[in-house]
């Protein structure tokens, strides 16, 4: 989200005649080994090593996924903004008894998703909405409903989540059940992060903010219900996750330890 990296598109896409499209043109670049994802900009909205198409490589994606420090089995996981598909592909093959949905309002996205960032097709489990994440989380269908969900929201521009109001949060509270999480992917070092910190922790009974990684992302945990938050269990849980799937839980441990 925060690497910039020239689009392979992008000195083709200038000479073409200034319009003004619905969406920010969904763009491409490669680099070692790895397919990144842009809305038209330098900013990397997504990424994908073509070798291991499962695996989130960027490492604020790996932290999104460290409410598994708390729930061993979800049933029901959303994903809001799609991206790359990191998270809803990783989740989708991760946790074969969950069904795994991913609201994403710009149909490019999806469409690049499925062609060239191997997104499963869908099945019984695997559901790709195209509308906007605000309805959906407001729709009364969804309360009460997923044990995770997991929100990366940023246009093009990069400035900040574009959905960040304590009536949005409180909204995704409603989507979670009783032991629910949402993890937010945020930018640190900008005026937004005070703005998501403030909402989050009005909407939600506990936030935990895990240490900023070298690209300058900050994931934030949200608990509907504040967790017990016991050492002995969560290094455990960790050592369990670095065996099973080799994703660093041990440094999310030590990045909760660091935030109380």
């Amino acid at each position: 989200m925060l690497i910039k990296r020239k689009s392979i598109e992008q000195a083709e896409s200038s000479r073409r005649p200034a319009r003004k499209p619905k969406f920010a043109p969904v763009t491409l670049s490669e680099q070692d080994g790895v397919r990144y994802l842009h809305f038209g900009t330098e900013w990397v909205q997504g990424a994908m090593r073509i070798r291991k198409p499962d695996w989130p490589e960027l490492e604020y994606a790996q932290q999104m996924m460290a409410w598994m420090l708390f729930i061993e089995s979800p049933r029901q996981i959303a994903q809001l903004g799609l991206g790359s598909a990191t998270l809803t592909k990783y989740c989708y093959r991760q946790f074969p008894d969950a069904q795994v949905t991913a609201v994403e309002l710009n149909p490019s996205v999806i469409a690049i998703c499925d062609t060239m960032f191997k997104l499963p097709p869908r099945d019984e489990r695997l559901h790709i909405l195209e509308m906007d994440a605000l309805d959906f989380v407001e729709d009364p269908a969804n309360h009460g409903i997923f044990d995770v969900l997991q929100c990366d929201l940023y246009d093009a521009t990069a400035r900040g989540p574009v959905l960040d109001t304590p009536e949005f949060y409180a909204a995704c509270n409603d989507c979670l059940t009783e032991q629910g999480i949402m993890t937010v992917n945020l930018f640190g070092d900008h005026p937004s992060y005070n703005k998501n910190i403030k909402a989050m922790n009005f909407a939600f009974d506990h936030v935990i903010c895990l240490p900023e990684v070298h690209d300058g992302n900050v994931v934030a945990l949200c608990f509907k219900t504040r967790p017990t938050l016991d050492d002995a269990a969560l290094v455990a849980r960790a050592a369990a996750i670095v065996a099973a799937t080799k994703l660093p839980a041990k440094s999310w441990v030590k990045g909760i330890q660091s935030a109380r």
